[in-house]
Parts: C-alpha cells; sequence; structure tokens
C-alpha cells in the first residue's frame, strides 16, 4: 500500500492543494500567502508533501533555527487519513533535518489530539510542558513535545 504514497519537498504548486487540506483540518486555516512566504522567503523552513497516487494527501513543515526543528504543521487529508501519512511526513521531516545538524525537535499539539500524541509518541516525543491556552480558536492548552535526534 505504501508504494502509492511519495513524500517530497512542497512546491508553489502544490499551495492550492495544500491550503484545501489546511482548510478540512484547522478551525483556523493558514493562508495560500501564508505558504507563499514559507516557500519562498522563510530560509529556516522545511515543508513537504505526501502524495498518494498523484494527489496531495497531506503535508508538514519544520524551521530549522540553530540546532533545534520546530515542527510547524502536520495535516492529512481526511479522506487520506489512517493511512500512516502523517507518520511518513514526520518521519521525512526527521531525515531531512538529521543531515542539516539539528539535535532536538519539538512541536506543540492539543491536548485533546490523542491520535496525533500517540503518533508522536510512537515516534519517540516526549512530552515536556504545557502551553496554557495556546490555541486561539478555543483556548485549549499545548501539549509540548521533545525529541531529541
Amino acid at each position: 500500500m505504501m508504494e502509492k504514497l511519495v513524500v517530497r519537498k512542497m512546491l508553489m504548486k502544490d499551495i492550492p492543494s495544500v491550503v484545501e487540506i489546511e482548510k478540512q483540518c484547522f478551525p483556523i486555516p493558514w493562508t495560500r500567502g501564508a505558504f507563499e512566504t514559507e516557500l519562498k522567503k522563510n530560509k529556516l523552513a522545511l515543508y513537504m508533501v505526501a502524495t498518494w497516487e498523484g494527489q496531495v494527501a497531506g503535508y508538514g513543515g519544520i524551521w530549522m533555527v540553530v540546532d533545534e526543528g520546530h515542527i510547524t504543521n502536520i495535516a492529512v487529508h481526511p479522506n487520506f487519513q489512517g493511512r500512516r501519512i502523517g507518520e511518513e511526513i514526520v518521519r521525512a521531516l526527521m531525515k531531512e533535518v538529521g543531515t542539516k545538524r539539528i539535535d532536538r525537535i519539538t512541536l506543540e499539539v492539543r491536548k485533546s489530539n490523542m491520535i496525533a500524541q500517540n503518533l508522536y509518541k510512537k515516534l519517540g516525543f516526549v512530552a515536556c510542558g504545557i502551553r496554557p491556552g495556546y490555541y486561539s480558536d478555543n483556548g485549549e492548552d499545548a501539549l509540548i513535545m521533545w525529541k531529541d535526534i
């Protein structure tokens, strides 16, 4: 089944599909302009997409600051969830940053998002703190997770 999946660096042509995934997955989605800025101007950013039989099924991004990576977002279109695509995106991001002298990776995840938390734990992330009221749509706390590379 995974032979249908390709994870590669995000291209400008992928942005419309990525924005659609954002709208499907998040209450306050990033805009087309935000992704264009990330790809064109943010030298610290790396974004990847996962395609399933040529269709963008998910994406993820990370900022690389000095020796740390900060995962900005990971999302899989609802039609493609449950196929380990999110896991493959995170693995690909970790592999890429591992070649750039990144020692640790961090992320925030909603306290209620147990599916994502379980994925991150499976990949070696450890919960290390809470950001109270982190999510502006509903004031939910974020769990801060870290992984040493």
